[in-house]
């Protein structure tokens, strides 16, 4: 696999190899001991999470404040998405400044996203079915939500507002500046 290191510091684009023939492909989406080499990060994956969407479904962008915060390595098996990842950490020099990544199961590329960043996607194909690892179990008391459309994240999302599928949930987002931030 290959791993870059992006703009925001802890995130990291995690590329497979695929070894391909007339009947399909095989490849590595995960190895601890690579990932550890590659990016200094001991992984400790708890639980793994899987969600189905369909074309236009914005989820996000989450989060789990305090100790209950969580490290994702996330991925899409079918369709394509564009991932949000917002840096939450008031400490960081890259703080309040997001990255939005272009993931498809077509290409296999994954992103690992460190505790203190809100996270979310938008679903550009017919579906999609995005699958994610985390390093913390799920806490519905820290769980939080920044707001998708909040103008000091300046997500610019792929898609037309009108286009949009969004929860409740998710409609209710806090405002960058009400948000719990990790030191």
């Amino acid at each position: 696999m290959k791993y870059t290191p992006l703009e925001l510091h802890g995130v990291w684009l995690i590329e497979p190899v695929r070894h391909g023939d007339a009947r399909g492909y095989f490849c590595e989406t995960f190895r601890a001991d690579r990932f550890e080499e590659a990016t200094g990060i001991v992984p400790a994956f708890v639980q793994d999470n899987e969600s189905v969407s369909s074309r236009g479904v914005v989820r996000g962008l989450h989060y789990q404040a305090g100790e209950a915060a969580q490290a994702k390595l996330v991925r899409v098996t079918a369709g394509e998405i564009v991932d949000v990842a917002v840096d939450m950490r008031r400490t960081s020099p890259t703080f309040g400044r997001h990255i939005a990544v272009r993931l498809s199961a077509e290409d296999g590329r994954q992103l690992y996203i460190p505790r203190g960043f809100a996270h979310g996607f938008a679903v550009l194909s017919e579906t999609a079915q995005f699958q994610y690892k985390v390093d913390n179990y799920y806490c519905p008391e820290a769980e939080r939500t920044l707001r998708f459309d909040d103008p000091t994240a300046g997500v610019e999302w792929p898609l037309a507002p009108e286009d949009m599928i969004l929860s409740p949930k998710d409609l209710a987002g806090r405002a960058f500046a009400d948000c719990d931030f990790f030191d």
